[in-house]
């Protein structure tokens, strides 16, 4: 029952049930959906199909880091019963909206922010019992599905912080009052809201008998405790943004739930009910995988999820990818053009996909052809400087191939589409391929067990051999920043037109510190 930092107790919330029938579904379940897990088709070399069987987060956490569930006999272990630290806790918030279970009636998002201040303080007691020391370092990490990950900032932007009015309820809750929690997972939560053909669902009030105003914005600003006006994807400086993480699904295609109307209603860049841009809350690392919201082939049921939850709870070291564009080339005739002093607009698409040595899966993947490929415009790229955030990742030394040597080694690779060029407010066709990519590299990155980097282009030096030294800076807060260089050089007297350089800005620090078993001299970046 040793509670031990980073092996927390994990608390799973649940997303939205829409009608009184997917309540009644979602409570006959016990694990409501985390125990639920994929086959995902595949393609041998000859091209025959292949199962890859993921057997669900909730199996996965207890083979590969030794957590347990907490039901016993029928119910949750009952209050004054030890639990280990390496517990998984399921939030059944519904069941008091339950015709079965409870009152059947419709529960605020406050109020079940409340329950789960009372759940978190259940599990304190159950794994500390009345040690002072363990109760003093206890913390949860919650984990939340779509609507699931709102309650977990409910409660940590507004509850902790304010408590809910009841002066003998707020006693009971310790409210206002520490949050308890180390660290936020979310899988394609609407921290933006819910958008229908780029409007916001509104808020209908008692005409709303399934709470979709959960997704209005200004709904949200209400229950999260953010100013009129504010940016609902932010956390209000209530719990730091590095320690949220936000899986982002980019799969729309493959989402069916409301009778297809909500993937009608959103398209591309979503994963069938959260667009992209709203999945998740500002500042916080994040990753984009070829995922559906729910279902099959959901976010929550994948091993891309799986493996990105675990990594951000129990991994060494945190990876950020940035991309800075310092010069792209026009194709020739346009070089021409714009001399004569002709407007020319450009987009760009940037293709981003970063995997770890010997998996199956991607960690992060942003491409033209799944529709989620980032889209920039010339100017936000050359002339304002500022790089091009692609995604953060975790590396974990546990979850090491048994390839030879102590480094971690992980792939990306970064693509950049030839846009569509408009000449004069129209569109140019003369001279050019469509769909082309003037830059398209893979990078392998070997990181040492001190943080040391060493990577290798695939164009130049074989794909998985990674042999340069990169040039290295010192960040403010720990770790460091290697630079890259990625296209034509500069300086270079002919260079491709159009093509692209720039430098990828690979930004390593250390992660879980305290429980990794590293020296202070192994933790120093090399």
């Amino acid at each position: 029952m040793t509670l031990k930092a980073p092996f927390y107790p994990i608390v799973y919330i649940r997303g939205f049930a829409a009608t009184l029938g997917e309540i009644e579904e979602t409570v006959a379940t016990p694990y409501m959906g985390f125990n639920l897990g994929s086959t995902k088709i595949r393609q041998d070399h000859k091209g025959g199909i292949v199962r890859f069987i993921f057997e669900s987060p909730l199996i996965r956490l207890m083979k590969d880091e030794g957590y347990v569930d907490t039901y016993a006999n029928g119910d949750l272990l009952p209050p004054g019963t030890r639990s280990p630290a390496r517990s998984i806790w399921i939030f059944r918030y519904y069941e008091p909206m339950s015709q079965s279970l409870g009152s059947g009636e419709r529960r605020e998002i406050l109020a079940i922010a409340a329950d789960l201040r009372a759940f978190v303080l259940r599990i304190r007691d159950q794994v500390c019992g009345d040690d002072p020391r363990a109760r003093a370092a206890f913390r949860v990490y919650l984990v939340g599905h779509s609507m699931g990950g709102l309650i977990a900032r409910a409660y940590l932007q507004n509850l902790c912080v304010n408590g809910t009015g009841d002066a003998r309820r707020d006693s009971a809750l310790e409210l206002p009052g520490v949050h308890l929690v180390d660290k936020v997972f979310t899988y394609g939560t609407p921290h933006g809201g819910i958008e229908f053909r780029g409007l916001n669902v509104p808020d209908l009030g008692r005409l709303d008998p399934f709470h979709v105003r959960n997704f209005n914005r200004d709904a949200m600003r209400a229950y999260l405790n953010l100013p009129p006006d504010a940016d609902v994807r932010s956390l209000n400086e209530c719990f730091p943004p590095e320690r949220f993480f936000c899986l982002v699904g980019s799969n729309y295609r493959d989402y069916t739930a409301f009778f297809n109307l909500s993937r009608k209603g959103t398209g591309p860049m979503s994963d069938g009910l959260v667009m992209i841009r709203n999945a998740a809350v500002r500042e916080a690392p994040r990753a984009v995988v070829h995922r559906s919201h729910s279902g099959h082939y959901g976010l929550v049921n994948s091993e891309e999820g799986y493996q990105n939850l675990r990594r951000f709870l129990f991994g060494q070291w945190r990876v950020d990818a940035l991309l800075r564009v310092a010069t792209l080339t026009l194709p020739a005739p346009l070089e021409k053009i714009k001399r004569q002093g002709r407007e020319i607009r450009a987009a760009y698409y940037i293709e981003c996909q970063g995997r770890v040595r010997g998996a199956p899966y991607h960690l992060h993947e942003r491409r033209v052809d799944q529709s989620s490929a980032i889209r920039r415009e010339y100017d936000e790229l050359v002339k304002d400087g500022k790089p091009v955030y692609l995604f953060s990742a975790y590396l974990d030394r546990r979850a090491k191939t048994g390839a030879p040597g102590r480094a971690l080694a992980f792939a990306l690779r970064i693509a950049v589409q030839v846009p569509l060029y408009e000449v004069d407010r129209r569109f140019w066709f003369d001279e050019y391929f469509e769909g082309g990519y003037l830059f398209d590299e893979t990078l392998t990155f070997h990181l040492q067990p001190g943080g040391g980097v060493r990577y290798g282009l695939a164009s130049s030096h074989g794909m998985g051999v990674a042999t340069r030294r990169p040039d290295r800076e010192a960040l403010a807060g720990g770790g460091s920043r290697y630079v890259i260089p990625l296209g034509f050089p500069a300086g270079a007297a002919r260079p491709p037109r159009p093509g692209l350089r720039g430098e990828l800005l690979l930004e390593v620090t250390p992660w879980n510190r305290e429980s990794s078993g590293e020296s202070s001299e192994e933790a120093a970046p090399a």
